[in-house]
């Protein structure tokens, strides 16, 4: 944000005047309003308003966060759906991402380049060697002046003597000129970067591209470098029949009432619902829509009943592509009729159960038959809570599948239409497509990979089981992301490459001897790290390392060539070999000189020729698609392991501390109150429920535990697809 609407409040909290200034000019105490979509200005505390607000660039955590009057908010983060009125608490060089952005600008000390070590000592020894060549011709020449060779121009015997000790001695000035040596690096690394650009991998310069090749730990971030960042559609569960309401007739009241909310999950469903409606909108009407922050929602939807003849008339299908589509059968209900719902697993199935029709006789979406547009519904869409609140009970086996997403990391809302539970929705951060390949890719070259977020463990456990990767670290503040990095980095042998995309990734990436940004991330983050991946695709991560290999190679060569033509040109032309009639002429020295040059370029051009790795060679090794179990992998909570490590060397370099000033916000606290602002349990009954601060500060003080501990009585709820018994594909 560049400007702030500073407002003057009465009594009542009415504004009274509102101007437009830059941020820069907010002091602390100013009450500043922020509308929907705009970015909050400064760290404060919420006065008036209730909002949801994203977090996900600060803490990394994919959902927004409830916000009412007292809790506290972070400068940067974006507000979503209501309007908020603030009083600034920290601004300036105090706030939390100014910390954040101070971490990150913090530079490491260079790698000492081998040509400049090298030339550090070859200019000086071809200089005495030219010395010694001259020093020694001259005494040749006056003990034995037959070996100088006479040229015929009639000079004196002592001209002659001087002219071939010169001529020697420039002769070994022109032939070792460090040109190839000055070249081997920064050619290979010219041509290994472009070709590096070429293929969606951006390398700020030779230094990272000569040490991702020795990189052995590489720490992922979780949201938005493994997933996508955003949540998405994945499972949908119905619990009426489908002569009592359609699959299609569920999606319309869904799409109607989520189309009126900006908060992530509805706009997730709200995506599904148009693409499964083939970008068709015209749904029906939404009317008396509230929305009750943390808890869901409420509307009332009369639904267009002659779209679906429209498009069926059209030959059009649902495209539920990627989406389970289950039905629960339940007591507590009235299903009595056998349901022809679908279950899709490609993009655009067609089958005869996903067609469009069917929907006349619905007995929930009645009425209207001249205009075509039912009667209004009301609607509740929300987490338990929400329902509880409307009178509406979970039943039990509803529950369970419920618990059973939940532990897979995934947030659950139910629907009800007309009072009665029609159906719940999955939602999750989807994991990239080609993370379980890269992380394979990598262990396969010997390396070791783990997970780093700021997410709780249960999301953490479920992502990590299912790209494969064994060592997660979860609840991880930004501060603690840095220690955890300094931990590694004490292994003298061991090489860090972070990969991250938001600012909370930041600090990380910059103390890591490897940053590795998602070209789609925060601009802080892109600029903190050391190699930048355009494509925002993970297996760049691996076509880095073989790149870096190469061109490494490549310039080992090209020192290797260079070299070889001094340690035998040299000799040559200091006259070494003249009694074999072996001799070489200025010129001859200057033109051999320019060819070793124009070598170490045309190797250094060869990098042109490399190509990444196929998918085909990565999967090699034992690759499978199936998750690791939950006892493969190890999940440690919050900075018990970095607490440790930083208290064991508050007496010596302090690296591992962030906080610097006593005066200044800590970043830790304010996240810390942030986990306790706001409604607790989130629009969604999701696992990412906050913890009370209390609670918060209790765990980071923990020893570390495995993810083993409370989740292995979770095992005997769940089939082996995860799911709960009672829930049947359809």
């Amino acid at each position: 944000a560049t400007e702030a609407a500073l407002v003057t409040l009465d009594d009542s909290g009415s504004i009274l005047s509102s101007e437009k200034i830059p941020v820069g000019l907010v002091q602390r105490g100013d009450k500043l309003r922020v509308v929907p979509g705009e970015k909050i200005p400064a760290d404060g505390r919420v006065v008036y308003g209730e909002s949801e607000v994203n977090e996900s660039m600060i803490t990394g955590e994919p959902l927004p966060v409830p916000k009412i009057p007292g809790s506290d908010v972070i400068g940067g983060s974006m507000n979503q759906n209501g309007v908020l009125i603030i009083e600034a608490t920290h601004v300036g060089a105090d706030s939390a991402l100014s910390q954040i952005l101070e971490e990150a600008q913090t530079s490491k000390a260079p790698i000492q380049q081998l040509a400049d070590k090298i030339a550090s000592y070859f200019v000086p020894m071809v200089l005495i060697v030219s010395s010694l060549t001259l020093v020694i011709w001259v005494v040749i020449g006056y003990a034995k002046p037959d070996a100088i060779p006479d040229d015929g121009t009639g000079i004196s015997q002592h001209e002659r003597i001087w002219e071939h000790a010169f001529k020697l001695a420039i002769t070994v000035l022109s032939i070792a000129c460090p040109c190839a040596l000055g070249l081997a690096t920064p050619t290979a690394v010219m041509v290994g970067t472009g070709v590096g650009a070429v293929n969606g991998i951006l390398i700020k310069g030779g230094e990272p591209l000569e040490t991702a090749h020795r990189v052995t730990h590489f720490i992922f971030d979780k949201t938005g470098t493994v997933t996508f960042g955003k949540p998405e559609v994945t499972k949908l569960f119905l619990f009426l029949s489908d002569k009592m309401l359609p699959l299609q007739y569920f999606l319309q009241a869904l799409g109607l009432a989520e189309a009126n909310s900006e908060h992530a999950i509805a706009q997730a469903v709200c995506g599904f619902v148009k693409r499964a409606f083939r970008d068709r909108h015209d749904w029906g009407t939404c009317s008396n829509f509230q929305a009750m922050p943390g808890y869901g929602l409420s509307c009332r939807v009369a639904l267009n009943k002659r779209l679906i003849d429209r498009l069926e008339s059209e030959g059009t299908q649902l495209d539920c592509g990627g989406v389970h589509i289950y039905r629960i059968s339940s007591p507590e209900m009235d299903i009595s009729e056998t349901s022809a719902l679908i279950q899709v697993d490609g993009f655009g199935a067609a089958t005869a159960s996903n067609k469009f029709g069917g929907g006349g006789n619905s007995r929930l979406a009645t009425g209207g038959a001249d205009s075509g547009v039912a009667d209004p519904l009301p609607v509740l869409i929300g987490n338990r809570a929400w329902m509880l609140k409307n009178g509406i009970n979970v039943p039990p086996n509803v529950d369970e599948v419920m618990q059973a997403a939940e532990e897979n990391g995934e947030t659950v809302v139910l629907c009800t239409l007309a009072g009665r539970l029609a159906g719940l929705v999955s939602v999750s951060d989807r994991v990239k497509p080609e993370a379980k390949l890269a992380v394979h890719a990598l262990t396969q070259l010997g390396r070791k990979v783990c997970l780093l977020t700021g997410d709780n463990r249960k999301t953490a456990l479920a992502i990590a089981r299912e790209v494969g990767i064994k060592i997660v670290f979860a609840e991880v503040l930004p501060q603690h992301k840095v220690s955890k990095v300094q931990q590694f980095q004490r292994d003298p042998k061991a090489r860090v490459a972070m990969i991250g995309d938001g600012i909370n990734d930041s600090p990380a990436l910059a103390q890591a001897d490897v940053g590795i940004a998602i070209g789609t991330g925060t601009d802080v983050a892109v600029e903190a790290a050391d190699v930048v991946l355009i494509r925002n695709n993970l297996l760049d991560v691996v076509a880095a390392i073989s790149l870096s290999t190469v061109t490494v190679r490549r310039i080992r060569l090209n020192f290797l060539a260079a070299t070889v033509y001094n340690l035998i040109g040299i000799p040559v032309a200091a006259g070494a070999f003249m009694p074999l009639g072996l001799e070489l002429k200025p010129w001859m020295a200057s033109a051999a000189m320019a060819l070793s040059s124009v070598s170490v370029v045309g190797l250094s051009l060869l990098l042109r020729t490399w190509q990444r790795p196929s998918e085909d060679s990565m999967r090699d090794g034992g690759f499978t698609d199936r998750p690791l179990r939950r006892d493969e992998v190890q999940v440690f909570r919050g900075s018990e392991h970095f607490r440790q490590s930083t208290s064991a060397n508050a007496s010596g370099s302090g690296g591992a501390r962030i906080d610097r000033n006593s005066g200044r916000l800590s970043l830790r606290s304010v996240l810390s109150r942030l986990s306790g602002g706001g409604v607790s349990g989130g629009r969604g009954a999701s696992s990412n429920n906050r913890r009370p601060p209390s609670e918060l500060s209790r765990s980071l003080l923990e020893e570390g535990d495995s993810s083993e501990d409370d989740d292995s009585d979770a095992d005997h709820r769940l089939d082996g697809n995860g799911f709960a018994g009672a829930v049947s594909p359809v």
